[in-house]
């Protein structure tokens, strides 16, 4: 048990804090969802209510469609957009898809290479881009269910307003809709910008996210 703990803690550390923080969203959104009501002059909702409602729903989906679109950006752009100094990006020499003894593919693939690397065709283009295409169909899903999430808790502002409400299509022309979702976009953006640009001249000893602490400022690829 210690050694499985050892061996995964990165990902099971960051899969306690995800529920961690999801649930103290939950409950700070809860009371200031009844601060609103009780201004409204509406009664308060339960907790079990306030998590399976539209309002909820739209605002956890709307951050992790940005975090996804993030990452399936990044997986594509970095086989073919470089950055001198930076240790996110790959060596200078070595934009775009690599060779197939660099990639170890098919006759190059060794012992523990996985059994789609050993093939051709469609499963090998496939596991090929498997990363990216996965965090891509995430992305979309999360994109798509922020916006049935929205346009829900949109209209059920319009009914309190007294307006009418709107359809899906016309709730993707929206002001409300948009500013949710590039309000992450942005973010995200210049968060992975920053650490592209930044980790050409700072350091983190012993971080893989890191270059060496004395490595010079225009080593690239390179990670501690």
């Amino acid at each position: 048990m210690k050694r499985f703990l050892r061996d995964n803690s990165l990902g099971l550390v960051f899969g306690a804090l995800f529920l961690i923080v999801l649930i103290a969203q939950a409950f700070a959104g809860h009371a200031d969802f009844n601060q609103q009501q009780l201004t409204e002059g509406l009664p308060p909702v339960s907790f079990a209510r306030y998590v399976t409602s539209a309002s909820f729903g739209a605002d956890v989906l709307e951050n992790w469609q940005s975090e996804y679109l993030q990452f399936f950006l990044y997986i594509f752009l970095t086989v073919w957009l470089l950055q001198k100094g930076s240790p996110e990006s790959k060596e200078l020499d070595k934009a775009g898809l690599e060779s197939e003894r660099e990639q170890k593919i098919g006759a190059f693939a060794d012992a523990g290479s996985p059994k789609w690397a050993r093939v051709r065709g469609l499963r090998l283009w496939l596991f090929s881009n498997s990363l990216g295409l996965v965090m891509g169909l995430i992305f979309v899903l999360s994109w798509l269910g922020q916006s049935i999430a929205g346009v829900a808790s949109f209209n059920e502002q319009q009914l309190g307003d007294l307006q009418d409400p709107v359809s899906w299509p016309k709730y993707l022309t929206e002001p409300d809709f948009w500013n949710r979702t590039l309000q992450n976009w942005q973010s995200e953006l210049l968060a992975v910008a920053s650490m592209a640009i930044l980790a050409i001249y700072l350091r983190q000893r012993g971080s893989s996210q890191s270059k060496p602490v004395g490595s010079a400022h225009t080593s690239t690829g390179v990670e501690g």
